[in-house]
């Protein structure tokens, strides 16, 4: 980096040493530079550097909910009771020919205790969305077919060899009146040349009248980034990193192990 340039100019006369008609000349001279109001505008040689936007927002999201670099937008409201003020939402999509398919994580639902202690009362889960496609890079969400991933599932996945495949059943409304009228097939498997995976989701509603399949290929890279956003956001929709965060060394107390056959084994 060149050293920085100083410029030094010598000490002008003090004014009640100059002459009377010399002041009014050396007082002119010491503006260096026209009012603000008077100034040339900027050369239009000038080259103009567009703005830069983030590769990583959503698409899908209207302007005013986008914000530069990938941020979400800044608080400009006040926060509405009951709201979803400071929360983060993140998703990994990815876009083909025929359909595009989007990993979104949900977190675990906590209730509190009599102590004033949380307890997980049902655990997170990634939400896959499946979105056919209408044209080149373009894709109707409105006809979205939904996928809950649970933490078991997530583990299935993760385990999986290169020549391996796997099938997920669900009904969404088990249990009930409505029960096998939803039907939810997701079937992994490997692609022909070996180098990734087909997700492919079968849904039949009858209650909608809806019979669809989307499948969409999964290159090796794409399925590494899967492997490792479920490695990572597992822990947190079990609630166990929040379980962790919340130890604080100046609370630890002893624990009374009850006087169990199991438990002795730790005394020994």
């Amino acid at each position: 980096m060149p050293p920085p340039l100083s410029v030094s100019l010598p000490s002008p006369q003090p004014l009640s040493l100059l002459p009377r008609h010399a002041r009014a000349a050396h007082t002119h001279s010491l503006a260096l530079a026209p009012p603000l109001s008077t100034r040339a505008p900027p050369s239009s040689a000038c080259s103009v550097v567009p703005a830069r936007h983030s590769d990583y927002f959503d698409p899908r999201a209207p302007p005013s909910q986008r914000d530069a670099y990938g941020q979400p937008p800044l608080e400009r409201d006040p926060p509405v009771p009951g709201g979803q003020a400071g929360r983060v939402f993140a998703s990994y999509s990815i876009y083909k020919g025929k359909a595009a398919l989007a990993f979104d994580p949900r977190p675990p639902q906590f209730v509190p205790l009599e102590s004033g202690a949380y307890k997980v009362a049902k655990e997170g889960f990634v939400l896959l969305q499946f979105a056919p496609a209408v044209g080149p890079r373009q894709y109707d969400w409105t006809r979205k077919q939904v996928f809950s991933l649970s933490v078991w599932e997530m583990g299935t996945l993760l385990t999986l060899g290169l020549t391996d495949s796997c099938e997920f059943f669900h009904d969404p409304f088990k249990g009930r009146s409505d029960e096998g009228k939803v039907r939810k097939v997701l079937k992994v498997e490997p692609t022909p040349d070996g180098n990734g995976r087909f997700f492919n989701l079968s849904v039949q509603n009858r209650l909608l009248n809806v019979d669809e399949n989307i499948y969409i290929p999964i290159t090796k890279g794409e399925y590494a980034v899967i492997v490792s956003t479920f490695n990572y956001i597992i822990p947190h929709i079990m609630g166990w990193s929040t379980f962790t965060n919340s130890i604080k060394p100046e609370e630890s107390q002893p624990y009374n192990r009850p006087q169990s056959s199991p438990e002795l084994e730790w005394r020994r």
